[in-house]
């Protein structure tokens, strides 16, 4: 909750869409409600994650950024298994910093797999 501007953040499986912790407030509705609807923007991304540009590998996706009355941002968790796992923050779109909110993400989500 150390970013400037977040309202709630949660850790989900994008498998299940289901939360594995949250802090904070949740987006209109609740965390999980949150949880199920970017869970179905996560797998579109991962579907394009297998589409290729020509190149011999796929393109990357490290975060997504959704924008409404406040920002959503979505960041994989790498992890040495298998990993299905997402952090999750709503922001105040007038409070947030989006590139600080996107660094601190990352930063987030490189503790939490060292951890």
């Amino acid at each position: 909750m150390g970013v400037p501007g977040v309202r709630g953040a949660s850790l989900v499986d994008w498998s299940s869409g289901l939360v594995l912790g949250a802090v904070g407030e949740g987006p209109p509705g609740s965390h999980e409600i949150a949880a199920a609807e970017t869970t179905e923007v996560v797998a579109a991304a991962v579907r394009c994650r297998s589409v290729t540009t020509g190149a011999a590998e796929a393109m990357p996706v490290e975060d997504i950024i959704i924008t409404t009355s406040g920002y959503h941002l979505i960041r994989f968790v790498d992890t040495a298994f298998d990993s299905n796992v997402f952090l999750y923050l709503w922001l105040d779109r007038g409070d947030a910093i989006l590139a600080v909110a996107r660094f601190r993400l990352k930063t987030l989500a490189e503790r939490l797999v060292s951890v």
